[in-house]
């Protein structure tokens, strides 16, 4: 496994421990779960929509560019994104029917409410890190997001 895989899985599952622990529902399979996905599912296709991202918006010069290039980086944390995180969350849970219509809201709202934070923190990732950091700071970024993830299911669900 690539250094950048064990990262992102180390950042994602000590995330989503971190959430637990506010929450107050300490499951440490859960954090063992989230670990996987982060690593072999979220690592590669976020690597691989990173790539694109530069390979098609190279040096973006100007403020408009840079912010095209973020607004593109947080629709990929899109709502769909969202609720199929909180699904992972559900399912790794132990819930016995983790799929319902909450799981669009849940993702719809989070996604509408963090908007202003998620795109300043893509303009960043996306203009001044390194591509080969990207997916950390993402990453980074999500570990943040995954406290917000979850207590948004409290909120919104």
């Amino acid at each position: 496994m690539r250094a950048e895989m064990w990262r992102a899985g180390l950042i994602y599952g000590g995330g989503d421990l971190a959430a637990t622990l506010i929450t107050g529902h300490v499951q440490p399979m859960r954090a063992v779960g989230i670990f996987l996905i982060g690593a072999l599912l979220y690592a590669p296709e976020i690597r691989g929509y990173f790539g694109w991202l530069e390979r098609s918006r190279p040096n973006p010069q100007g403020f408009g560019p840079r912010l095209q290039r973020a607004a593109l980086a947080w629709l990929w944390f899109n709502p769909l994104w969202i609720a199929r995180h909180a699904l992972f969350i559900r399912w790794l849970s132990g819930r016995p029917h983790p799929f319902d219509a909450g799981l669009l809201t849940i993702g719809f709202t989070s996604f509408a409410l963090n908007m202003p934070v998620a795109l300043t923190a893509n303009y960043l990732i996306q203009n001044r890190l390194p591509l080969r950091w990207r997916l950390t700071g993402s990453a980074s970024f999500s570990a943040v997001m995954a406290v917000y993830y979850a207590l948004s299911e409290v909120w919104f669900g």
